[in-house]
Formats: structure tokens, sequence, C-alpha cells
């Protein structure tokens, strides 16, 4: 008894992992409005007994109930591939419902160029399959003729896609802004030569205080040296900016005479205003 009721129960736990996705009540139909209907049966076990001739005109129509194990339930995925024999497929999938009945239907403008255009009969094949310890299933079905259009071309399959490497691109930047005319910079050039000669007549002339300058040099010489020499020098950045720098080789330079002329001129300042406040100077 207890070994009847072990070898009951290794018996259904084989059978529960045998079980696989199969159908059943499966039919193709080819046709249009202006044929007649073939229909061809087949199963999970024996394909459909005839070609199917698939016309330009027809609608080729697959009708079955999914199944797993011996029960009809609608499986995750259910596909019917049309294959060629180098091996291009194309897949469509079936419109099922929970209770496992599916169709699926397919025409002339459904199939690649590719198809359309084989020497050799097409392979339809059937694949089930879904979540679980369930197998699935590929079934080949029945095999298709495809009849094209006499009085339209045939369609030229789609050249493949190739990837390979492209042409180099080569980056053209914009050109270097020109210079004004000469004569526009030299004209503004003298404008700025004249303003000196006319700041020592000014200076002549309301009285500059030229005298102090040994006394400015005596209590700050390095400052004074430094903020005078710092001013002419940012003069030079200027004019090496227009007449051969570019920005990045410019903005460096005059950071540092920047700096130099902030420290020194704030020590140089600072003396000048001392001895404004000691009244020896207006």
């Amino acid at each position: 008894m207890r070994f009847s009721a072990a070898s009951t129960l290794l018996a259904l736990a084989g059978a529960a992992h045998a079980a696989s996705w199969t159908f059943s009540d499966a039919s193709v139909s080819v046709g249009s409005k202006a044929s007649e209907k073939t229909v061809e049966k087949f199963s999970d076990a024996d394909r459909a007994k005839k070609t199917i001739t698939f016309g330009y005109q027809d609608t080729l129509k697959v009708a079955l109930t999914t199944k797993e194990g011996s029960k009809a339930k609608r499986p995750h995925q259910a596909f019917l591939v049309i294959k060629e024999a180098s091996g291009l497929e194309a897949p469509f999938p079936l419109t099922l419902k929970e209770s496992g009945k599916g169709i699926v239907q397919i025409s002339h403008k459904d199939l690649p160029a590719q198809l359309l255009t084989t020497q050799s009969p097409l392979e339809a094949s059937l694949i089930l399959g879904s979540t679980g310890s369930t197998k699935g299933s590929v079934t080949p079905v029945f095999d298709i003729v495809v009849k094209l259009d006499p009085g339209h071309p045939t369609p030229s399959p789609a050249a493949p896609l190739r990837y390979g490497k492209l042409a180099e691109i080569h980056h053209i930047f914009r050109s270097d802004p020109k210079n004004p005319p000469k004569i526009v910079s030299l004209v503004f050039s003298l404008a700025v030569l004249a303003t000196v000669p006319a700041l020592f007549i000014g200076w002549i002339i309301l009285g500059g205080n030229f005298s102090h300058a040994s006394k400015a040099m005596g209590n700050a010489p390095l400052s004074h040296a430094l903020f005078f020499g710092s001013i002419i020098a940012m003069e030079g950045v200027f004019f090496l900016y227009y007449s051969a720098w570019n920005l990045f080789q410019t903005l460096p330079v005059m950071g540092v005479v920047a700096a130099v002329a902030f420290l020194s001129g704030t020590k140089a300042l600072g003396e000048v205003q001392s001895r404004r406040v000691a009244g020896e100077r207006s």
C-alpha cells in the first residue's frame, strides 16, 4: 500500500514536471473577398497536410486554443513565426483570450519584402511560452508559398543596414577678428600719445609739485617705482595684445601686472595721503 502511494506521487511529480504549452483545435485559413477560403487543420503533433498558397489579395488567419498541459489557458507569449530557408524570420503575435482561444491575421503588406521575394516555401511555426515551470514549445505547423501580383513589380528587399567607419569630421572654427584699418588705428594712437605732452604742459601751467618727487621716492621708493612701472607695463600689455598676443596670452600677464599695481599703489598712495594730512602738499 505504501509502495503504491509513493509510486503514484512520483508519477504525478514527473507528469507535472514534464508539462508543456501545447495547443488544440488549430486551423489555418487563406482567402479573400474575391476567392474562396482554403482551410487546413493542424495540431502540435501533425503539420498541415497541404502547403498553403498565399495570394497577394489573401488574408492568412490562424485560429487555435492554447493549453498548459491538458488545461486550456492563456500563455504570456504566443507568436506565429514565418521563416525562410536562410533563417530570416518575422514574428506575428496572437491575440489571446483568458480561455486560451487566439487568432492572428496576416496580409501581404505585413510580410517583409525579403520574405515576399523568396523562391522557396516559407515555414510557419508556433511559439508558446510563459513564466513558471511549464516548458515552452516551438512547433512547425505548416508551409507557405507566396504568390505575388503579376500586374505589379516585385518589391525589392530593403538594403541591409551596415555599420562602419564614417568620414573624418573637420571642425571649422570662426576666423580671428580682423583689425580695423591702419589709418583709423593711427589716428586714435596719435590722439592717445598727444595726451602725454598735454599732461606735462598742464602740470607746468597749473603748478605741478615736482619738488615732492625726491621726498616721495625717499619715503617709499619701491612702492612708487613699482606703481609707476605697473602703469607703463599695463600699457605695454595692451599694445602687445593689439599687435601680436591673443586673449589667453594677455590675461595671465594682465593679472600679474594688475596685482603689482594694486599692492604697490596702496603703499604709494598711502604715502602721498600722509604728506597731504601733514600739510606738505595741497
